[in-house]
């Protein structure tokens, strides 16, 4: 009966199948809505202008593609007896990133809201609170510290460059 123990719910230490993971996409409600709140935000903002910036780069693909006829074909529609399909060029630079759009921040929220994936998150957040932030001056202190080393070992460095220039040169090593 290996059919019917795919569809049991997960035994403890099991990985819940992909039916139930598209189940919580379609859930509305927020899991533990005040736990996490500042990095589930970030984490939804960062999400939401990654697919905003793939959409945008997609209508303009697309755009580029289809020109701008009074039809665009797309290819061929699996299991249809159409190989080229038809439609407005409207609906592609229009309605296909719109709808895309609006699934991809959908997604974003919901993956913010996963069970797993909102407890990390709130366990991020509570770890975060821990840290001991340094004061602005000993910001400022450190930051000094990191560029004057970053300059010298640059300085370094570009003394070894010109030293084995110099060397290349002196061998006739470089044909003029």
């Amino acid at each position: 009966m290996v059919g019917l123990a795919a569809l049991d719910p997960p035994y403890e230490g099991t990985t819940a199948p992909v039916g139930e993971f598209f189940k919580e996409l379609l859930r509305a409600t927020a899991y533990k809505r005040s736990q996490g709140r500042i990095t589930r935000q970030v984490t939804f903002g960062a999400l939401a202008v990654t697919v905003l910036l793939g959409v945008w780069r997609m209508s303009l693909t697309l755009r580029a593609a289809l020109g701008a006829g009074e039809w665009a074909y797309l290819l061929h529609v699996p299991y249809t007896a159409w190989y080229y399909l038809p439609v407005r060029p409207a609906v592609v630079y229009y309605c296909l990133p719109a709808i895309l759009l609006l699934v991809g921040w959908w997604t974003a929220y919901r993956a913010v809201n996963l069970p797993a994936f909102a407890d990390f998150l709130i366990a991020v957040e509570a770890e975060m609170n821990k840290v001991s932030w340094p004061s602005r001056s000993e910001l400022m202190r450190a930051s000094m510290v990191v560029m004057a080393s970053i300059l010298f070992l640059g300085f370094i460095l570009a003394g070894y460059d010109f030293l084995w220039i110099w060397m290349f040169h002196f061998l006739h090593f470089f044909s003029s």
